[in-house]
């Protein structure tokens, strides 16, 4: 069932009479019926009489705030999907909203995308709330409500399952190890050994013996015997982190272990059977590394046979407010501290940086400002310089940013010597108007042209008015 399906329609509960017809017309657009109330007392009365299959309520409202709301309707026994609106200065109250029940929560200023892909994910997790397995947002310790990331989850349970390879794919940072010791435990042999080891780490001289062990004698300071890894697993599951990393001359070796369940030490005359499952991990492209011969193609198709990809965190969409506020939580207990004041211009700067890094950058950046933190406050300059320089904005950027060349090839249009150049509003306006045009009039598709929110671009359009 799409969204486009549900019959009954989404109750927007905000007192600011602009951001209500906003919020209810992106939702139209995208498929739904609406009802909007600019009260918390009013939307009571309307649902003492009127089903419907989701509420979005602001926190701020005169009278009952949506706090008191969600409290209310919770302690009624209701499980409507409850959608919680704060402000930045107001992050306490969101993450407040969550203990005691909301679905999600959205911070202005609004992301209209977000508040499509919030409103879906919640009425998805209602429409398959009879499986438990669906829906989660903690998988084993990896944290994840976006779609991306569900789908991951569920992959992932169904590949654990079997005993055959898997390839996990992924930039660095991504937590590809996380998901590897998750399907370890999703799997049959989650009680027997989980092994890692980074084939970045070990000297390529050391790798045969380490993987494989030896016998005694077998090269000088062989002293004794000794098992390899995959014995040390046995019965279990060996994560060959960074395997992109591996000797090409093991690589042979390696998949010869995987066909026949059986690997040789070095300097030994027998195969020794083991039984143990591969989780293998890269950042690389092996489709390139074997192109130019540093990976081995037919070991790359016993892996791949079964993949997964973990997304950079910049597809992860609102994954990042969850993330954020769980590494919060994490690191503050960690270290005996108590987050009770969160800076809104650190909020922003997280929010809004790119972390090539990913979750492990995030995560870093997350446990240096609570390190650093005060009084229980969360401060902006609690945070890495990186993040307080290089986050960007939309709602603070300048429009014209934006626009590319394009706005650079209509500010340069030909003009007599005697004439003014345009003025960048100027510019700005007549782009602006020009897109409008092309998209028939389609506020949202202009948006998505210019590149910009579409609260911004109505912001634009009433200052061209004036």
């Amino acid at each position: 069932m799409t969204h486009q399906e549900h019959l009954l329609p989404l109750l927007v509960v905000e007192d600011d009479t602009a951001i209500r017809e906003l919020l209810e017309e992106e939702l139209q657009d995208a498929g739904y019926t609406t009802l909007g109330v600019p009260s918390a007392e009013e939307a009571v009365a309307l649902l003492s009489h009127t089903t419907v299959s989701l509420v979005i309520t602001d926190v701020r409202l005169p009278g009952m705030t949506g706090i008191q709301l969600l409290q209310q309707l919770r302690q009624a026994g209701s499980e409507l999907g409850i959608i919680v609106i704060t402000a930045f200065g107001t992050i306490d109250q969101a993450v407040e909203a969550l203990k005691l029940g909301a679905d999600d929560f959205l911070t202005k200023p609004l992301d209209l995308d977000a508040i499509r892909d919030a409103v879906f994910r919640v009425l998805e997790r209602q429409r398959l709330a009879v499986s438990p397995d669906t829906n989660i947002s903690h998988f084993h310790g990896i944290v994840g409500k976006s779609s991306v990331m569900q789908a991951l989850f569920h992959d992932a349970s169904r590949l654990a399952k079997s005993a055959a390879p898997i390839l996990i794919l992924g930039e660095s940072g991504t937590g590809k190890e996380l998901l590897a010791r998750a399907i370890h435990q999703e799997s049959p042999r989650k009680d027997q050994p989980f092994v890692p080891v980074n084939c970045a780490s070990i000297p390529a001289d050391l790798m045969e013996s380490e993987f494989f062990g030896h016998v005694k004698g077998a090269f000088t300071g062989a002293n004794e015997a000794r098992k390899g890894l995959f014995h040390s697993a046995q019965g279990g599951s060996l994560f060959l982190d960074e395997i992109g990393e591996m000797p090409i001359n093991l690589q042979a070796k390696l998949l010869r272990a995987l066909q026949e369940k059986t690997v040789r030490p070095v300097g030994g005359e027998r195969e020794e059977p083991v039984d143990v499952r591969i989780i293998a991990a890269t950042h690389r492209n092996l489709s390139k590394e074997i192109e130019q011969e540093n990976f081995r193609s037919d070991l790359f198709y016993r892996l791949e046979t079964f993949s997964l990809r973990i997304p950079p965190l910049r597809e992860r969409g609102t994954d990042i407010e969850h993330l954020i506020f769980t590494l919060i939580d994490k690191h503050a207990e960690a270290q005996g501290k108590h987050i009770e004041k969160f800076e809104p211009e650190a909020l922003n700067s997280l929010l809004n940086y790119p972390y090539p890094g990913n979750v492990r950058e995030l995560e870093n950046a997350i446990m240096r400002a609570v390190t650093l933190s005060e009084d229980g406050s969360l401060s902006h300059k609690d945070l890495p310089e990186r993040l307080r320089v290089n986050s960007v904005s939309d709602a603070s950027a300048p429009l014209v940013a934006t626009l590319s060349g394009e706005v650079l090839a209509a500010s340069q249009v030909s003009t007599p010597a005697t004439a003014r150049w345009p003025s960048l509003e100027e510019v700005e306006k007549r782009y602006i108007n020009k897109v409008l045009e092309a998209t028939g009039g389609n506020k949202r598709r202009t948006a998505e042209v210019l590149g910009i929110a579409r609260r911004t671009l109505y912001r634009r359009l009433e200052d061209n008015e004036e």
